[in-house]
């Protein structure tokens, strides 16, 4: 492993976006993007946590404001409006994002304020382009990470609870059908994902510190052991195919100071689909 960037205070959203890797740090409420020489840039700060991005398909930031239910919308002067209002009948954590070429993009809501409460049912909901919030999908055990298939025909979410990585069916209106199960994930709880370019899934793992590549069906391609929990990862989409991974000691003392970082690893193929 090359370590990229040190002294995150809680990482997490790995995006790759035109050359360049971009982190979220919850920890401080900030969107980092990195140079390929290692310079890092402030792209936004909210106060949320959690506060997951991605891109719409002509390239503005959308970043969930969990704290104020919020999606926002980055701007060409810079600026921060809001692109989706989640509603403020749900009180429990907006989590992942997931933008597909249509635009429509899909957040999820873990269902439960972790990690005090009782575990209850997540769900996901779809959000057009004009800002129409839809829920499409229910009874998922802790949604985390999510992904669309290159050809934006299937959407994936990680189940942490459910040791699981589940597949719906995309229709051309972005709604959800055909519920699956697209991997069982036995002793892993699957944290953020990436689609690579033959088809299959990285997930990360907090609890067991590492990534794992595996194909619709679950067999293991690919492991790669990770020094603290791995909350999740990304991949190029230009020079070596290289997978990102984000994570940090959780749990660890505050007076311990920022244990996140930035690793990357070489890897097989490319970054396919979305994010």
């Amino acid at each position: 492993m090359d370590t990229i960037i040190e002294g995150i205070a809680f990482g997490e959203s790995p995006r790759w976006r035109d050359g360049r890797l971009w982190v979220s740090d919850w920890g401080r409420g900030r969107v980092l993007a990195l140079e390929p020489g290692g310079h890092e840039t402030v792209e936004a700060e909210v106060d949320s946590f959690p506060l997951c991005i991605d891109f719409t398909p002509d390239g503005r930031l959308l970043l969930v404001s969990s704290t104020d239910r919020r999606v926002l919308r980055r701007e060409a002067d810079g600026s921060l409006v809001t692109h989706a209002d989640l509603g403020s009948a749900d009180t429990t954590p907006w989590n992942d994002i997931v933008v597909d070429g249509r635009g429509n993009a899909y957040v999820n809501n873990i269902g439960f304020d972790f990690p005090e409460a009782e575990p209850g049912p997540g769900f996901v909901v779809l959000i057009t382009p004009d800002g129409t919030v839809t829920r499409v999908a229910d009874d998922l055990a802790f949604p985390n990470g999510m992904a669309v298939t290159a050809d934006g025909a299937t959407l994936v979410v990680a189940e942490s609870y459910a040791e699981q990585l589940t597949a719906y069916d995309i229709a051309p209106d972005g709604r959800l059908s055909g519920r699956r199960v697209w991997a069982s994930t036995p002793g892993d709880h699957p944290d953020g994902i990436c689609v690579d370019a033959t088809g299959a899934v990285w997930f990360a793992d907090v609890g067991n510190g590492h990534c794992r590549r595996v194909v619709e069906g679950g067999a293991v391609l690919d492991t790669v052991a990770f020094d603290r929990g791995a909350f999740a990862c990304t991949l190029s989409r230009s020079g070596p195919p290289t997978l990102y991974v984000v994570g940090q000691h959780f749990g660890a003392p505050e007076d311990a100071g920022p244990t996140g970082i930035v690793g990357a690893f070489a890897a097989p193929a490319g970054g396919a689909g979305y994010p």
